[in-house]
């Protein structure tokens, strides 16, 4: 079993979850608070989990955790939290269920409203204190075990993207034994999501070398790997790679992430679609790397190499015949989304953080096109 400490503890192994109750003693969690969602209570997940625990704890569970999560999830959850006088966070699950855990521990230890820690507005300033997280993933995506942030649909509208290095779990769980039989279209959707981080990451201009190298490992694993893990549910080898890709794709993003993820959480807001973020994340890939191709010449090559493609091979042709080789939808019309949304997209995208750090500055009309070309 690998123990790595970059950002935080990661534990990392079939067998991982074993060091669930050390680290919240670790920790100083006598009283978790569990937040996941109802899909994985109904398998079973949440007592496989919780059955490595010391069994005289009281363990309080969330499991009201939506899809996108949302600011009056996040309050529902933290009333919980203060009425079972819990001391800490166990986040079991995907993005949604660690991102809402963030958000619950960091209400528990700044108070709110959440609106107030926005980075774009100088809210990190605000941030007194956060409660303990541990997070334990149950798909290979996110990468918000070990990340800098958190994204919450909040009660304006807005799908904010929160940033600190506070927010980092004190320590992640990363068991694959827990992603074994993830159905395939999620498999899919959420590799996805985890080699887009690794691109973006790279791609990003802020200049950290060590995370480049950690990016361009993760996508070298996941490139490889998910077709295997998407076909066969059981394969250990497979799923061992893509929870180790999706947790490079959240090391290495601590540089930034780009235009990609400014158009998924503009997308992902649409009250009536719910839209999955990884799905959206690989739909809109292709023509954000024909956008940024010409400034990042030098770094596609790099990617090329980590994808084994060709020397001079369309990285953005190659990510759409993944798209389709593993399930995904051709567009953003096989998803819900309309030539109505458009407006309303490019002007939530302007504003997204991850706008900031796109090695190409693209304007209202660079993010239309982007847009039209992924429908």
């Amino acid at each position: 079993m690998a123990t790595l400490t970059y950002l935080t503890t990661t534990h990392f192994d079939f067998g991982a979850i074993q060091q669930l109750q050390p680290e919240l003693d670790r920790a100083g969690i006598s009283k978790p608070f569990i937040a996941t969602d109802a899909g994985l209570k109904a398998a079973g997940l949440i007592e496989t989990v919780t059955g490595v625990l010391d069994q005289s704890a009281p363990i309080s569970i969330f499991d009201g955790t939506p899809g996108n999560p949302t600011e009056s999830a996040v309050l529902q959850a933290f009333d919980q939290y203060k009425d079972d006088q819990c001391d800490g966070v166990v986040a079991i699950g995907g993005g949604s269920s660690m991102d809402l855990g963030k958000a619950v521990a960091l209400l528990a230890g700044s108070g709110g409203p959440l609106a107030q820690y926005d980075p774009l507005a100088g809210g990190g300033k605000l941030i007194k204190s956060v409660a303990p997280v541990i997070a334990v993933p149950t798909t290979s995506g996110t990468g918000s075990e070990v990340s800098v942030g958190f994204v919450i649909i909040l009660d304006d509208g807005r799908k904010l993207t929160f940033a600190s290095p506070l927010f980092i779990p004190n320590a992640a769980i990363c068991d694959p034994e827990l992603t074994l039989g993830l159905p395939k279209g999620m498999t899919a959707a959420t590799g996805m999501d985890a080699i887009t981080h690794c691109i973006e990451a790279f791609l990003a201009p802020t200049i950290n070398p060590p995370a480049d190298g950690v990016a361009l490992d993760g996508l070298w694993r996941g490139w490889r790997h998910l077709p295997a893990a998407v076909n066969a549910g059981d394969d250990r080898d497979a799923r061992w790679h893509m929870m180790m890709c999706s947790t490079e794709g959240a090391l290495s993003f601590i540089k930034g992430l780009g235009a990609v993820h400014a158009m998924s959480h503009a997308a992902g807001r649409i009250p009536r679609l719910n839209l999955h973020h990884g799905t959206l994340n690989a739909v809109f890939l292709p023509a954000v790397l024909r956008f940024n191709e010409a400034q990042c010449e030098d770094k596609y090559e790099r990617l090329r190499q980590a994808m084994g493609l060709e020397a001079g091979a369309s990285i953005a042709d190659a990510v759409s015949s993944m798209n389709e080789a593993i399930g995904l939808p051709p567009g953003l019309r096989a998803m819900g989304v309309e030539e109505d949304d458009i407006p309303e997209l490019i002007t939530f995208a302007m504003k997204d953080l991850s706008a900031l750090s796109n090695p190409r500055k693209a304007s209202e009309a660079d993010f239309e096109a982007m847009i039209v070309e992924s429908l």
